[in-house]
């Protein structure tokens, strides 16, 4: 790992660490899911969120947001498919969760491992 992602590494903890009480702990969670699911990924801070692309030098692909609710996104920069189905043409991009069990952790890491493969 090079210097500068180990940077961003550390930025994404230190992120994910200053945050309260039960959130802190789900999304430490969600993020090792995603480096678990996909560890070629490059963490790093994007628009002041935790994000994980294919190199520091190239787009983030997915990011993790703390707003009103936890929030798992593909961003615009990712290859997207149509769901199909009775989703037709739509392309899912976010889940919002609130805790992360057993068929949550999957989903995620299906979601992420879409991304990357």
């Amino acid at each position: 790992m090079s210097s500068k992602d180990e940077k961003n590494l550390t930025q994404v903890v230190d992120r994910i660490s200053k945050m309260d009480e039960p959130i802190r702990s789900t999304m430490q969670r969600v993020h090792d899911i995603i480096m678990a699911a996909a560890p070629t990924l490059k963490p790093r801070i994007w628009y002041g969120m935790p994000a994980y692309a294919k190199s520091a030098s190239t787009p983030a692909l997915i990011t993790l947001r703390m707003d009103e609710r936890l929030n798992l996104a593909i961003t615009e920069k990712a290859t997207f498919r149509a769901a199909g189905g009775a989703d037709g043409g739509l392309m899912p991009a976010a889940w919002y969760f609130e805790t992360v069990d057993a068929v949550t952790e999957r989903r995620i890491a299906e979601i992420v491992r879409s991304v990357v493969d």
